[in-house]
């Protein structure tokens, strides 16, 4: 009887060492593909953000186009048209559909 016990758990102790691996490798997997990028994201918004300038063309999340009139601290002044001046927290612009996109090679 304590025979088929032991044999029985030598057995089952196999099954353990596989889960920790399997379950180590989807954490892994899901750092570098999930995890990874999305800091690497926040980290080039934030330097976006922070290289806001005077002249700059934006937009915001809401989708106003506009150009930088001047930035002072978290808030930019954004021309929208001649003579329409609007206020936007800086945090309302999107990195996104500010940049220009790349000509195609």
């Amino acid at each position: 009887m304590i025979s088929t016990v032991l044999a029985q758990a030598a057995a089952g102790g196999g099954g353990i060492l596989g889960q920790v691996f399997l379950f180590g490798s989807i954490i892994l997997i899901m750092y570098f593909f999930m995890i990874r990028p999305q800091q690497k994201k926040q980290k080039e918004s934030k330097k976006f953000i922070e290289e806001i300038k005077k002249g700059d063309e934006v937009v915001t999340i809401g989708g106003l186009h506009g150009k930088v009139s001047s930035v002072e601290g978290d808030v930019v002044l954004m021309e929208l048209d001649r003579g329409l001046k609007v206020k936007v927290e800086k945090s309302a612009i999107s990195l996104d559909f500010s940049r220009k996109p790349e000509p195609k090679k």
